[in-house]
């Protein structure tokens, strides 16, 4: 007779697992959003929607992850920021058709479960949360034997939020003669890091503490800057001026990002040198001999989003952005486009 086997012998820790939820239920508490209801563990999250404030009140939802800076968090050893990053990713996309964020659940699948460093991956999802204003309503955690090379893990998670019909941003009122508005990003948010470690770590071997004079932190400080959340941001601006589209230059850079709020009637006429780049996106386009064009599609290059206004808006959408904070520069315009013609040209 063999000796009786067990999930535990097998990899997956039940009892460890169920010490994670209360841990999660603790950092849960800390972003409260009216319409919560009940508290984290149950099978589902429930959340009361008041829409009492709205006319005809839409659901926006998206879903993304953080993607290979997870490498880089556990290369540093360093886990609580990438879940501000994972909240980003997706309250970033629905703020960019108007909708303010109810309540976000993630998931988080380990090889096998470190009950600290899953606290300190939820810590940051929460913080995510705060800086969003929403709740942070339920996830699952899946401990995969097998799956994952030791101390590596996954994220992902959706977030659900609310706008009046009437408040759409859907971009149907772009025009010919609005003006473009970048708004900066904190540095390469969670987009182009299999291309940056490659050059930082493979090319020129670097290690995640060896600090760059050109940007002045270490390697590793400067890859794991969480991702802005633009949420707040984009209600300051909604209040000064009408916004007609806004994209969220994520993977595929403004080349890919931008024509995706363009009608076929309109083309983007943008400046180059009209925005600030960080010297972060300078340092990797050096060391690894990285063409301009390929740069725009791999990086944001220092742009978070960018903002299409009407030309006598421009001067008031720029002074609020400033005035919360923000670094914002008119980087170019919408001029008539030819069928032929490129989406996007550089002046």
């Amino acid at each position: 007779m063999t000796k009786p086997m067990t999930y535990k012998e097998a990899g997956v820790d039940i009892d460890k697992g169920n010490a994670l939820v209360d841990v999660i239920k603790r950092i849960a508490k800390n972003t409260p959003r009216t319409g919560m209801m009940g508290d984290i563990g149950g099978f589902g999250g429930m959340y009361s929607l008041n829409t009492a404030q709205y006319d005809r009140p839409v659901l926006v939802a998206s879903t993304d992850g953080v993607g290979t800076k997870l490498k880089v968090a556990h290369l540093c050893g360093k886990h609580n920021t990438v879940g501000i990053d994972l909240v980003a990713m997706s309250v970033n996309d629905i703020a960019c058709q108007g909708a303010r964020p109810l309540f976000f659940l993630d998931y988080l699948a380990m090889g096998r479960l470190d009950l600290e460093v899953a606290a300190q991956i939820i810590e940051g999802v929460a913080e995510g949360c705060r800086q969003a204003g929403c709740a942070l309503l339920g996830g699952e955690t899946a401990e995969m034997p097998g799956m994952y090379q030791e101390g590596e893990y996954d994220l992902a998670g959706f977030a659900v939020g609310i706008v009046d019909n009437s408040n759409i941003i859907d971009s149907t009122e772009v025009r010919v003669g609005n003006k473009l508005i970048a708004i900066a990003s904190s540095g390469l948010h969670s987009n182009g890091y299999s291309l940056a470690r490659k050059i930082l770590f493979d090319h020129l071997g670097l290690k995640p503490d060896s600090y760059i004079e050109a940007f002045q932190k270490t390697v590793g400080e400067e890859l794991l800057t969480p991702t802005k959340i633009y949420t707040e941001t984009l209600r300051s601006l909604g209040r000064a001026a009408r916004v007609l589209g806004l994209a969220n230059i994520t993977g595929g850079g403004i080349p890919h990002n931008l024509p995706r709020i363009l009608p076929g009637s309109c083309k983007a006429v943008l400046r180059k040198e009209s925005w600030e780049i960080p010297p972060v996106f300078q340092y990797l386009m050096q060391a690894g001999n990285i063409a301009w064009e390929e740069m725009l599609t791999t990086f944001n290059n220092g742009v978070g989003l960018i903002a299409v206004v009407a030309e006598k808006s421009q001067d008031d959408a720029l002074e609020v952005l400033r005035a919360v904070g923000e670094k914002a520069w008119v980087i170019g315009g919408l001029e008539e486009r030819d069928a032929h013609e490129p989406r996007v040209v550089w002046e």
